[in-house]
């Protein structure tokens, strides 16, 4: 099985480039009849946020 993700650092909005990456991955994912991930990447906690999290989850929900 095809699995492709998207990890975004939740740090603010999407930008173009994060969302062109998701759809990719997304069409990639739905093409080959697999599953696309969406993964919050917490490298950078000291600007992340929870607001900014749940934000990239209702863009892309």
């Amino acid at each position: 099985m095809t699995i492709t993700r998207f990890a975004p650092s939740p740090t603010g909005a999407l930008h173009a480039g994060n969302i062109r990456t998701a759809l990719v991955n997304w069409l990639y994912a739905r093409q080959h009849c697999g599953r696309f991930l969406l993964r919050l990447d917490d490298t950078d906690a000291a600007r992340s946020s929870e607001a900014a999290a749940a934000g990239i989850r209702d863009d892309l929900g």
